[in-house]
């Protein structure tokens, strides 16, 4: 099982909600078909858990966004 050179990975912070949830696609692809040997799963790993904490804050923020809009929304319809 040789591993595949990669380029460097773009920062999670730097990433849209879908380029993360791509990449943790391919991940858990390559981990699946045991494309990878053990030492690259467990980066593979640790990277995927930077990806999912990125894809949670995304959605908290929009969850945040959406009830905000929602308040305003309401008081407007009540006044």
């Amino acid at each position: 099982m040789a591993t595949k050179s990669r380029s460097k990975s773009p920062d999670p912070v730097k990433m849209s909600f879908e380029q993360a949830t791509e990449e943790l696609d391919r991940i858990i692809e390559r981990i699946e078909s045991d494309e990878i040997g053990l030492q690259e799963s467990l980066s593979q790993r640790k990277r995927g858990d930077e990806l999912i904490n990125r894809c949670r804050l995304i959605l908290d923020q929009a969850e945040q966004e959406l009830k905000t809009i929602s308040a305003k929304t309401e008081k407007k319809s009540q006044g």
